[in-house]
């Protein structure tokens, strides 16, 4: 009898319950992904238009870079992935055998129609934010709803009061800056370690909208932040890169304001809502659908620890938090919709197809 520690994979899928996806109704998921991200970028190139300035990619931060740098984050997840899902003893090549069984052609392929449907609606974002900049903001408005709501103080320095502003700014920053990394790891993530491809989809879907939605609260409340609005609530903070990072911001919305039709002009900057909590909040949803309860807990942490570090720091207003956690909620919902995802996976298929592979496609 052959021991079944010697193979270098699980039983195939049918052994473990799964059923594997018609590879119709896979594309299918794909097609209305797409048809989703086509709408948006369709609302790009009439923004454009009506602007007379192309897209623009600088020195390839929002899409070619960024491309390149999901490619390298995928290898080495697809990497990653098939060493866990080897049986012991592992080896090179018996991860390799896994690797090849779980990434066949098909899923490569789904695999990147839709990190590449995340890449087109990130790469429009970051030009419709840009643009947004010719809106009047209303910066005015946010901070006196803030104060309405703390009873007319400022959270910022409510914050400051309460934490100091020495080793809490510094340690804040570090948080809010750790953000980047996390975003960067985590679409590919949701595509390489789902253990069925449609909750792959539905998580990526979760990204597309987040994006989008983020968007239309950038036009529904053009706005600058806290650090531009009220400099006055920040100034006994000590000097903190973050600061050299916000004064690079204004000055390169000066710069769009001023010649608009400069191949480097491009501006980064909104308020309303956050999307440093919207996208966080999002991730985090990620691991709840997929019933990964430890993770979900750190990063409800990460999170608490986010929406702090932003107010604290000047970038958003108070009132920008709990939009940004609307805008997550309704991701998730609309995510799993767009492609056809009812259900979570379910518990212990989950554990079985984390070893054992799941539907091709």
């Amino acid at each position: 009898m052959t021991d079944p520690r010697t193979t270098a994979t699980r039983r195939p899928d049918a052994e473990v319950g799964q059923i594997r996806e018609p590879a119709r109704t896979a594309w299918w998921r794909a097609a209305r992904l797409w048809a989703v991200v086509v709408c948006f970028i369709g609302v790009g190139i009439a923004r454009s238009a009506r602007l007379g300035i192309p897209f623009r990619d600088p020195h390839g931060a929002y899409l070619v870079g960024r491309v390149a740098l999901t490619s390298a984050i995928f290898l080495g997840l697809v990497a990653l992935d098939g060493l866990v899902r080897t049986d012991h003893p592992r080896s090179v090549r018996r991860g390799w055998s896994t690797v090849r069984a779980r990434w066949t052609w098909g899923r490569v392929a789904l695999a990147w129609t839709a990190l590449l449907a995340y890449h087109a609606t990130y790469f429009t974002y970051h030009n419709l934010k840009s643009w947004d900049v010719f809106n009047a903001p209303r910066d005015a408005m946010l901070t006196a709803w803030d104060h309405w709501l703390f009873l007319g103080h400022s959270p910022a320095v409510l914050l400051h009061d309460l934490l100091g502003q020495q080793a809490a700014a510094w340690v804040l920053m570090v948080w809010y800056e750790a953000f980047a990394t996390l975003v960067v790891v985590a679409f590919p993530a949701a595509v390489v370690l789902a253990p069925r491809m449609r909750d792959a989809y539905a998580g990526i879907a979760a990204f597309v909208w987040v994006w989008i939605l983020g968007t239309a609260t950038y036009y529904a409340i053009p706005s600058l932040g806290p650090f531009h609005a009220e400099p006055g609530d920040f100034s006994g903070l000590p000097h903190l890169p973050v600061q050299d990072t916000q004064a690079d911001y204004l000055a390169q919305r000066d710069h769009l304001l001023a010649h608009p039709h400069a191949p480097d002009a491009f501006a980064q900057v909104s308020a309303f809502a956050s999307l440093h909590v919207a996208v966080t909040a999002t991730i985090l949803g990620l691991a709840w659908w997929h019933r990964m309860r430890r993770t979900t807990v750190v990063l409800a942490v990460f999170l608490a620890g986010t929406m702090v570090a932003t107010v604290y720091l000047g970038w958003h207003f108070a009132v920008d938090l709990p939009a940004g956690l609307a805008i997550a909620a309704l991701a998730w919902v609309l995510g799993p919709l767009t492609v056809g995802v009812r259900r979570r996976p379910p518990r212990a298929a989950g554990r079985r197809s984390a070893r054992a592979g799941d539907d091709a496609r």
